[in-house]
């Protein structure tokens, strides 16, 4: 049977306006645009060769649309993480509920905190952010889980943003977009680092899908550079959802089904 790249994602929140922020300040979010965003994000997705699975928003949980965060998802296994943000930990639930008709679960445990966010997986290795929302014991239960299946788990110091993926994401062609201020360059060793335009310093969390990279619309100068990289790069208005400290990749649990 073939598999098919499948997205998770869930819908907006009505109390968005209520999420956890940790280095921006607060900003009024207009609901229905994000609404409007997030719509043509999964468009975006499906346009990609994604099978979407669209959960249903949880109203008392703001921060819920960022599915992201509370799983890390390789081929043979879900794990079920326990996100730094006390607040958020009752996401996993239903999500546990829609990843368990895909892959069995193993979740963290109590003292462990991590969030999706923090996990750049390339191939089988997992470069995991040491940041203010996973701690080191996160790191370890995360380890054991995958090291039987063959992973191999390496720790970036974070600094300066809230997760691993706000600093750097994977831009295909073992190439890792970056804003090398914000975490530990020397565990990408082997990667082409690419530097975001200077005046973009949030530009790096961008979505790639096969030889495309989806970006955020607001940074152009970085869209120019990724496309003299040889990418297809779409960019997408997601102005609202970046009030909520997001980016391209917290909208969606990617993986092959």
């Amino acid at each position: 049977m073939q598999e098919m790249l499948t997205a998770i994602t869930r819908a907006v929140s009505p109390s968005l306006n209520r999420c956890e922020l940790g280095y921006l300040p607060r900003q009024e979010i207009d609901i229905a645009k994000a609404a409007e965003q997030h719509q043509r994000y999964e468009d975006c997705l499906r346009a990609l060769g994604a099978s979407v699975v669209s959960l249903a928003a949880e109203p008392e949980l703001p921060d819920a649309v960022f599915v992201e965060d509370p799983a890390v998802v390789v081929d043979e296994l879900a794990v079920m993480a326990r996100m730094g943000a006390a607040s958020r930990r009752r996401e996993a639930e239903s999500l546990a509920q829609a990843l368990a008709t895909f892959r069995p679960l193993d979740w963290l445990r109590e003292p462990a905190t991590l969030e999706g966010g923090d996990v750049l997986r390339i191939g089988a290795t997992l470069f995991v952010g040491l940041s203010a929302r996973t701690n080191r014991e996160g790191i370890r239960q995360l380890t054991a889980a995958l090291a039987p299946l063959g992973y191999t788990v390496v720790p970036v110091e974070v600094r300066g943003c809230l997760h691993l993926k706000t600093a750097c994401c994977y831009a295909g062609g073992e190439t890792i977009l970056a804003n090398r201020a914000w975490f530990d360059t020397a565990p990408f060793g082997n990667f082409r680092i690419v530097d975001v335009a200077p005046e973009e310093p949030r530009a790096a969390n961008v979505l790639a899908i096969g030889n495309t990279v989806v970006i955020a619309a607001c940074f152009p100068a970085t869209a120019r550079a990724l496309e003299r990289l040889g990418r297809d790069v779409r960019t997408l208005d997601v102005s609202e959802l970046m009030k909520a400290e997001a980016g391209l990749t917290c909208s969606s649990l990617l993986f092959e089904a």
